[in-house]
């Protein structure tokens, strides 16, 4: 039995992106792509977000192979974007979920697990993000205690201004709630 949780087009855009980097590679991803591949989103998206990459070094090789602009995004209209401004909880790493697939021989690709990917959405706190927040609560759900607790041991220390998040989170805490009663 084939192990695959990609649909098109990024399958076949990971196929190449794999056959073509030297050696293993391992991404950690977020964003709209983890939203879908593993979180079950419908929501669009065109991007494979991801904030680190092992070996670091190939960080460089791999937006040059599918970044925006390239070949590869020009055939598959999808790109991997290397995001450099994003505040994750400390220890994100320690709960990182893989993505398998038989398909990948080179990269290996994980995602940040539900708490930490709406913390990573925290600071931004687009309506897409609300949006993602909401998905993962209705879908996971989310446990508010562990929620909270996250953010306040291995976010909020260093966020640049964390009155703002306090706020921001609060606001989230509520919209889960209200989600929460109206599917009761």
């Amino acid at each position: 039995m084939s192990i695959n949780r990609f649909p098109e087009p990024w399958l076949n855009f990971l196929r190449e992106i794999d056959a073509k980097v030297n050696g293993k590679v391992v991404l950690h991803c977020l964003g709209g792509f983890a939203m879908v591949t593993l979180y079950g989103s419908t929501r669009s998206t065109r991007d494979v977000d991801f904030i680190a990459v092992i070996p670091h070094e190939e960080a460089w090789q791999l937006t040059e192979i599918g970044g925006r602009g390239t070949a590869l995004y020009k055939k598959y209209g999808t790109y991997l974007d290397f995001v450099t401004v994003a505040t994750v909880p400390e220890d994100y790493a320690l709960r990182l979920r893989g993505m398998p697939s038989d398909e990948l021989v080179n990269l290996n690709l994980y995602a940040l697990d539900p708490y930490d990917l709406a913390l990573a959405k925290l600071e931004r706190n687009s309506s897409r993000d609300r949006e993602d927040v909401e998905h993962l609560a209705r879908t996971i759900p989310l446990d508010l205690d562990v929620l909270k607790d996250r953010y306040e041991r291995e976010l909020r220390p260093y966020l640049p201004v964390p009155e703002r998040e306090d706020l921001t989170l609060r606001l989230w805490i509520e919209m889960i709630e209200e989600e929460r009663d109206r599917t009761k």
